[in-house]
């Protein structure tokens, strides 16, 4: 079956993921992560896309990217490929690095932009790591104290500059439960949004957790505007479970 084509931003913003293939650890040390950023650092600057915010994970990645040339998958496909060759060479892998194509959310307005912001910065706090504020692998500490590789100025002016920034960490209105783009998400980006929502759990996997977890996880996907059937048909999840457990997640 052919894939269906990506969504295209018309603001030109990007929420970008990677997964490690069959969620394998995409980095063994800092060495990895150094390399890693170099690499999105370089192929970035080839292709024209700026770096808005990042963060990495044991077994994925998040980048929230400008690509005002339209040149978000050559530039992905080249770091992709770049770091693989790295990895696999380093460790000795053999196979695939990457879980088949990265994931790419377009973003819609301001209020979406930010909200990512926000989303990505949280994810090690969200895992139960470390506050944001204290993870290194993210970009946060470039906001609150100097950019190195992101393209910071935009999302300062929007929060009132570094002084701006710890108060929009905390603020409601940005919080990042996640990214509600419309009323409803369209048929061909549910399966994408619904990745990018539960992180390093397949939609498909939410069946088998616990069912405390797999019904915070259905809350998230409806909150983010997946429909009932959407769920159902990504997650193998009968429609009356998900109804029972989402029932309060959207007004």
């Amino acid at each position: 079956m052919p894939r269906a084509p990506r969504r295209q931003s018309k603001s030109g913003f990007y929420h970008v993921i990677f997964r490690g293939n069959g969620r394998q650890l995409l980095f063994e040390d800092d060495e990895d992560r150094s390399r890693f950023l170099a690499l999105l650092e370089k192929k970035t600057s080839e292709y024209g896309v700026a770096i808005i915010a990042w963060c990495l994970m044991s077994n994925h990645v998040h980048l929230l990217l400008d690509d005002g040339d339209a040149m978000l998958s050559q530039s992905m496909h080249a770091l992709a490929t770049a770091y693989a060759r790295y990895f696999n060479g380093k460790s000795g892998h053999v196979g695939a690095v990457f879980q088949d194509r990265f994931t790419s959310v377009a973003i819609s307005d301001d209020g979406q932009l930010l909200q990512t912001v926000r989303y990505i910065h949280e994810n090690p706090e969200k895992a139960g790591i470390a506050r944001a504020s204290e993870y290194r692998w993210s970009s946060y500490g470039e906001y609150r104290w100097g950019a190195r590789i992101i393209k910071d100025a935009l999302v300062l002016e929007m929060i009132g500059g570094r002084e701006g920034f710890e108060q929009f960490c905390t603020d409601d209105r940005f919080a990042s439960g996640y990214l509600r783009t419309t009323k409803r998400v369209p048929d061909d980006a549910a399966a994408e949004v619904a990745r990018s929502v539960l992180g390093d759990v397949e939609p498909a996997q939410l069946k088998a957790l616990l069912r405390e977890r797999r019904d915070a996880g259905l809350r998230e996907l409806r909150s983010a505007g997946i429909t009932i059937k959407q769920i159902e048909r990504l997650t193998g999840i009968g429609r009356s479970t998900i109804s029972r457990a989402t029932r309060r997640s959207v007004q």
